[in-house]
């Protein structure tokens, strides 16, 4: 017998920690699939969200960026470690993909450093290290 919706969208939550694990894109299809709120191709999309949860989910990196991550407050991870935070609907916008790409740069630049990479050094102390960084 075939499960339906919300039992679907509970095991999803179960196997990903109520749903901190999901990327907020994928916690908000579980919502609208278990309020009724989607189309067809939506529900394929939730099925096979299902599957993947079920097989093991990778939550993807943020606007595709390796080593990038979001977390459903708004806040921007690089390999785990809180450097930004970003408001929706900006993260999502391209403007925000921008902003994330130069991110990313900043910090492997830092690493390359060797500079810890965290909010403080990959915002506010950035024009320093950067100076650094181009040998001036």
């Amino acid at each position: 017998m075939p499960m339906d919706t919300c039992e679907m969208g509970i095991e999803i939550l179960q196997k990903t920690k109520d749903g901190n694990d999901l990327d907020p894109i994928h916690l908000k299809l579980v919502e609208m699939a278990v309020n009724g709120f989607l189309n067809e191709n939506g529900m394929d999309a939730f099925r096979c969200l299902h599957e993947e949860v079920m097989k093991g989910y990778r939550k993807p990196w943020f606007h595709g960026i390796e080593h990038l991550s979001l977390d459903h407050d708004g806040y921007v991870y690089w390999k785990g470690r809180k450097v930004e935070h970003y408001d929706f609907p900006f993260a999502y916008s391209g403007e925000g993909k921008e902003s994330a790409s130069e991110l990313a740069e900043r910090c492997k630049r830092l690493e390359g450093l060797g500079v810890e990479v965290n909010v403080t050094n990959v915002i506010w102390k950035w024009e320093e290290f950067e100076k650094k960084s181009l040998g001036l």
